[in-house]
């Protein structure tokens, strides 16, 4: 299967380019941050990206879906990257409905995902309880009563998590935080008695969460998938959005690129542009190579979810290999872009202190390089 993106794909990431660059520049943005926005998104412009097929993107098509795949999906999410758009479309498409899609029930399937895809509602995953990333940490307890679920303990960071209607949570059924076995995941209304949420604005003026459950009853039905068996299709989802982040992070890469070789042939100094010393000339080449390199990474990681060949060890060691090098890249990259414009680089009058901090974020999400390279090494045998 080829890389490169086909005909159909190249439409829909032209599109979104235009759309976005119209309809959410980074502007946009500064104005949620600026106007301490309630939502920390625009719901008209949801409605619009929902309008457009993009929620429908990877699902199948009984459920209203139009299963245009990954690498499709994938384009949409570099195009994001470098216009900095705050939309719900990780939490809810990815993480949400992803996690639905892979264990849910038939009847949790066919509840949810036609309102996903509408856009009737937004999900978001409540997994993180530690400052770094483990997904196998779970200690939020989860223990049968009469025939419900209790649930007890708090989670960090849950993406869009103030604005969402149903979460979905790992939790805590068996063995202890660090085994794989006892992690289950739960179905649980935002509105519920006990669930409290902080809201908590990120360093790039993103939307996350802190979320308490405090004595939380749900029904049976609430359980998705199989008891103490939610970490391998939990697992496997997170690797879509590892893939996904990467994408984002290989847009925000990119446009910081971008504005930095314009802003080199633009800026004189001794009377020419500062562009022409070779010292800065080396240093954007070397950049350029790495993020050709990451370009690869990414499009084979999206190729491989797109692949019906792909094992699930394929798919996890190419996300690996992406979120660690994306991680490395955008650290390079951002801070070379920041010295490179100087001064003004870290003036908050210029927008590339957004992608400087979107990136920093994008970098520790879904674990960072240093997580990678030992998942990687791990999955190896090392």
């Amino acid at each position: 299967m080829s890389l490169l993106l086909n005909e159909e794909q190249r439409l829909l990431r032209d599109t979104a380019r235009e759309f976005l660059g119209a309809r959410s520049p980074v502007s946009v943005l500064r104005q949620l941050r600026d106007t301490h926005d309630a939502q920390g998104y625009v719901p008209s412009l949801w409605r619009e990206v929902v309008d457009m097929g993009w929620t429908a993107a990877v699902f199948p098509e009984a459920y209203g879906g139009l299963e245009f795949g990954y690498k499709g999906l994938g384009a949409l999410f570099e195009q994001t990257g470098r216009t900095l758009a705050a939309l719900p479309l990780m939490s809810t498409v990815v993480l949400g409905g992803g996690l639905l899609a892979e264990a849910g029930s038939a009847a949790q399937r066919d509840t949810w995902l036609p309102r996903v895809i509408r856009g009737e509602t937004l999900l978001a995953l409540a997994l993180e309880e530690r400052p770094r990333h483990d997904p196998a940490t779970v200690a939020l307890a989860a223990r049968e009563e009469n025939g419900a679920w209790r649930l007890d303990g708090e989670k960090w960071f849950v993406l869009d998590g103030h604005v969402a209607a149903q979460f979905i949570v790992a939790a805590r059924t068996s063995g202890a935080p660090g085994d794989r076995h006892g992690v289950s995941l739960f179905l649980v209304d935002a509105a519920s008695a006990g669930v409290t949420i902080e809201r908590t604005v990120m360093i790039d003026s993103r939307n996350a969460a802190r979320v308490r459950f405090d004595a939380v009853r749900c029904g049976a039905d609430a359980l998705i998938g199989a008891i103490d068996e939610g970490f391998a299709p939990l697992d496997a989802v997170l690797d879509r959005a590892r893939i996904a982040a990467a994408a984002e992070l290989l847009g925000v890469i990119r446009e910081a690129f971008d504005r930095t070789v314009a802003y080199l042939k633009e800026r004189v100094q001794f009377g020419v542009p500062i562009g022409s010393f070779q010292a800065l000339q080396h240093r954007a080449a070397r950049l350029y190579v790495e993020i050709e390199l990451l370009d690869s990474c990414v499009a084979a990681a999206l190729t491989a979810l797109d692949r019906p060949s792909a094992t699930r060890e394929d798919i996890a060691l190419l996300a690996s290999l992406a979120k660690a090098r994306a991680s490395d890249v955008g650290e390079r990259a951002l801070n070379e872009a920041v010295q490179m414009h100087g001064g003004i680089g870290v003036t908050d009058e210029l927008d590339l202190g957004f992608f400087f901090k979107r990136a920093r974020t994008l970098q520790q999400s879904f674990g960072d390089g240093a997580f990678h390279r030992s998942r990687y090494a791990a999955l190896k045998g090392f």
